[in-house]
């Protein structure tokens, strides 16, 4: 079974994603990721240099839209 929710459109599992939450409390999704790990280390460099943003990483949940 094929979970959009958590694959790339090549077939790759992306059960992480970075989002940014702007002081409005509006939240994007930056990106998805393989690992937690690489997607706390993208975070952390965007955290890095955007001051007024908060970068949070979380599991997708199965179900979840984009």
């Amino acid at each position: 079974m094929r979970g959009s929710d958590t694959m790339s459109e090549s077939g790759a599992v992306l059960p992480w994603q970075v989002i940014r939450q702007d002081d409005g409390g509006n939240r994007y999704r930056v990106g998805r990721y393989a690992t937690q790990a690489e997607a706390q280390k993208v975070a952390d460099g965007l955290d890095d240099r955007h001051h007024h943003q908060v970068y949070r990483v979380e599991r997708v949940r199965q179900g979840a839209g984009p």
